[in-house]
């Protein structure tokens, strides 16, 4: 369910910030649901002891998760309104992670994508 690509040039932390919060608001975390402990993520993903501690402070200062002391984390009650808004980010930005990593294997550079960005973007947002 939480996956992780090492090869990605995307942050390992950004890469585990952006799936757990799309499977919290997408209701596959569902409120007062105990997430997995930060020593038991990072033995399942292979991953730091402090970039999982990151994210979850990260995320619970979002909104998205209530820790208790001595309990765990919890996924937190989501104002209905605003998840499908945050659902809508969270989904953006792992497409837009993805982009860059494929920008990233074509040679590209940040300011090149961001240009080729703004061209086809035109009059498209406004």
């Amino acid at each position: 369910m939480i996956a992780i690509d090492e090869s990605s040039g995307v942050p390992l932390w950004i890469q585990l910030r952006n799936r757990l919060v799309f499977l919290i608001v997408s209701g596959t975390f569902l409120p007062g649901q105990q997430l997995p402990t930060v020593r038991e993520l990072c033995a399942e993903l292979n991953v730091n002891y402090n970039t999982v501690s990151k994210v979850y402070k990260d995320i619970e200062k979002d909104g998205y998760v209530i820790t208790r002391r001595g309990k765990g984390t919890f996924v937190a009650e989501l104002d209905l309104r605003d998840a499908s808004q945050q659902e809508g980010i969270a989904a953006a930005n792992l497409l837009v992670d993805k982009f860059l990593d494929e920008m990233k294997e074509l040679g590209l550079t940040a300011s090149d994508a961001a240009s080729l960005v703004a061209e086809r973007v035109g009059g498209r947002f406004v």
